[in-house]
């Protein structure tokens, strides 16, 4: 397929600014987040659960990481660059069991997704706080958000504040509710069968 290409059903959205606006969350109730005070917890079926603070986070390996974004409503931004650590960065720290087959997100404003371990190992899928050479702002889900880009946006979890590794899928807020839990924006799967 040509870098040209949109997954089908898409259409390319230049403006980033915009994307605040056609967000279909709710912006957690206290939109200033206390980096001082905020934690990520990774627990669940692993060998070393941990509670990382800002700065242990961004003391993590981090790597620069261009990708397209796709929106399950139809639009996509193109050649963003997000900047975090690998997913398998953070596999590595906690170790997760064998028996870990799927990872749950939860979010401060509630939300919640999941995903398999396998599809969180690509080199794409990072944990993103700065996205274009600047921080990640609260409306995209700063400070802390998923991006998994083979997938519809409702699965790259924003203000992700807890990461559990779990033997048995969870379905998340959208896929309780219809949504495809695959999402995969190369097979148009925007809706459960």
């Amino acid at each position: 397929m040509s870098k040209e290409e949109l997954p089908p059903g898409q259409h390319e959205r230049g403006a980033i600014l915009r994307w605040n606006i056609d967000h279909p969350g709710i912006v957690p109730r206290n939109p200033i987040i206390d980096l001082g005070k905020w934690t990520l917890t990774i627990e669940g079926e692993v060998a070393n659960p941990s509670t990382l603070t800002w700065e242990q986070l961004l003391g993590l390996p981090a790597v620069e990481s261009k990708s397209d974004f796709h929106c399950v409503e139809g639009w996509s931004v193109r050649d963003c660059r997000w900047y975090g650590l690998r997913f398998s960065t953070l596999i590595e720290l906690v170790k997760p069991s064998d028996e870990a087959r799927h990872v749950s997100f939860r979010c401060s404003d509630g939300y919640t997704t999941s995903l398999e371990v396998c599809e969180l190992v690509g080199e794409d899928v990072l944990l993103a706080y700065k996205l274009n050479d600047k921080p990640l702002e609260t409306p995209i889900g700063g400070p802390l958000r998923l991006v998994v880009p083979s997938k519809y946006a409702y699965k790259s979890a924003m203000w992700v504040e807890r990461i559990t590794f779990v033997k048995k899928k969870e379905l998340g807020f959208w896929e309780k509710r219809g949504y495809s839990d695959t999402a995969d924006v190369w097979r148009n799967d925007r809706f459960a069968r």
